[in-house]
């Protein structure tokens, strides 16, 4: 692993333990050029995803940005950062338990809808006015109506 700091090629393992949810396992590292310590992580990848964008563009799929964009709808909500890398980790492994090496930003988003559904109307309804593009305030209140109609059922 190289060192983030002064890009040495080899560090030491100094403390290695599963994350919260067991899905990664959390190291300690310490470079052994400069002594700076750094955190990394390692995941299981099951097969090499690619995500079909628009115009049929398409690119690997990088778990990070699935991760930021769900940050991003449930910033400032009372939301434990456990769950939300639960729900970033369900997501991940729906994608990669589909038996497709590739998916659509579109199913994507459709994945993220649903988990964002159950785990914050905020999040949920920020998160769909980037995706399906709203574009006045109009559109917040019929997205919105159709949320509470249904918790009324």
């Amino acid at each position: 692993m190289r060192c983030p700091f002064c890009s040495h090629e080899d560090s030491q393992v100094k403390d290695s333990r599963p994350t919260d949810d067991g899905a990664a396992i959390r190291r300690r590292r310490q470079c052994e050029g400069c002594g700076a310590r750094f955190t990394t992580f390692e995941r299981i990848q099951l097969r090499e995803l690619t995500v079909v964008k628009s115009e049929n563009k398409r690119e690997p799929f990088e778990r990070a940005k699935l991760e930021r964009s769900i940050q991003i709808a449930c910033r400032k909500r009372p939301i434990d950062p456990v769950r939300v890398e639960r729900l970033v980790t369900g997501i991940q492994r729906q994608i990669e338990t589909s038996g497709e090496s590739e998916i659509s930003t579109a199913a994507i988003g459709q994945l993220v809808m649903e988990g964002l559904k159950a785990l914050d109307s905020v999040a949920y309804i920020r998160f769909a006015s980037v995706y399906k593009d709203f574009r006045e305030a109009k559109d917040f209140e019929e997205f919105a109506g159709t949320i509470a109609e249904a918790g009324k059922q």
